[in-house]
């Protein structure tokens, strides 16, 4: 079992900055990919960024330039750092990761985190 836990949410004002970050627990051995995903009221979630676990990132094309992914090895961590924050930045943020659990096998499976609310108002 694997727990993912968010933090950093809030309420900023347009071109404010915020910070999200993302740490997973539990029977880790490694985790490929790890990334964000938002969903705003009555809209599907969508993908944000994703990481690989040699520091490769995508980004939706609506966040290039003001986003930008992290991850840290070797404390299973995940940071989302968003600049020049936009009202339609506002949703759910959740964190993502595909985590391999067993050191006998490459198998891994995907966990989200809880998500956390950001919301971009004046």
């Amino acid at each position: 079992q694997v727990q993912l836990v968010e933090s950093g949410g809030g309420l900023v004002q347009p071109g404010g900055s915020l910070r999200l970050s993302c740490e997973a627990s539990g029977s880790i051995v490694s985790i490929n990919d790890m990334g964000w995903h938002r969903q705003a009221p009555g809209k599907q979630r969508e993908l944000v960024a994703t990481i690989t676990s040699g520091g490769r990132t995508n980004y939706v094309d609506s966040v290039k330039g003001r986003f930008t992914v992290s991850r840290d090895n070797a404390k299973n961590t995940v940071t989302l750092q968003m600049n020049s924050l936009k009202p339609e930045d506002t949703a759910v943020y959740y964190c993502k990761a595909d985590v391999r659990m067993s050191r006998y096998s490459s198998y891994s499976t995907y966990y989200w985190g809880q998500g956390t609310q950001v919301t971009v108002s004046s």
